[in-house]
């Protein structure tokens, strides 16, 4: 597991058995842990913190397939899980800002489409090794005046301290979905990306941010989505 994107040029490597045997466990690994295990079906699935113990699923088992499965693999074990957790139109419409609200339909799908692809590599590039990490979701939620839900979850670190990463949960007509996440309960992802995909839209608009998610995502892939 990393904690900063991977800035490797090269392509993903070629597929081995092993890897091969190693995604298929870890794809089996995401269904039991998702909808067969007791505990998962003890959960209330219309809470606030189940999609993010799907998402901690998906998490796990990338990692747990580890550096030698492609990374197009890790990316197919991670995709669903993000897209169920997240609301990632409110995510990038929030980092855009207000210009968002100007930009033509076809302007926001393109960037919808990219942005997308760019969360889960961003993912797919930092949970990409197994360390005897675990994820634990905190039982208990914080409201927030607007709606919103702040649901706890910590990364377990073996022989070191804890990572905690929180999201800010929204109650949508698909379920509650993340729409900000807060490393160490305070930092915002949100700011950070609206720090980052403002001076991609100041220096050419649209097609500026969208090609700068572009190249995001070509490095995070290690060239492997162009």
């Amino acid at each position: 597991m990393k904690v900063v994107d991977s800035n490797a040029g090269v392509s993903a490597p070629p597929i081995h058995h092993r890897a091969g045997l190693s995604f298929a466990a870890a794809a089996l690994a995401v269904a039991a842990m998702v909808s067969g295990s007791p505990a998962a079906k003890a959960q209330d699935a219309s809470g606030p913190t189940a999609p993010i113990q799907q998402l901690d699923a998906a998490l796990l088992a990338s990692m747990r397939a580890g550096e030698n499965a492609p990374f197009t693999q890790r990316y197919a074990i991670l995709a669903p899980a993000v897209d169920q957790a997240f609301n990632l139109n409110a995510v990038l419409a929030a980092a855009v800002g207000p210009g968002w609200y100007s930009l033509a339909p076809n302007q926001k799908a393109v960037l919808a489409t990219t942005f997308q692809r760019y969360t889960v590599s961003n993912y797919a590039a930092n949970f990409d090794s197994y360390d005897g990490q675990s994820f634990r979701v905190l039982p208990q939620t914080r409201a927030l005046p607007d709606g919103d839900v702040i649901v706890r979850s910590q990364i377990i670190r073996r022989n070191d301290s804890p990572v905690e990463i929180d999201y800010v949960m929204r109650h949508t007509p698909a379920g509650w979905k993340a729409v900000d996440v807060l490393t160490n309960g305070t930092i915002s992802q949100v700011a950070v990306q609206r720090s980052d995909f403002g001076s991609l839209l100041a220096s050419g608009g649209a097609p500026a941010l969208e090609a700068g998610l572009q190249r995001k995502v070509s490095t995070l892939s290690n060239g492997a989505l162009a």
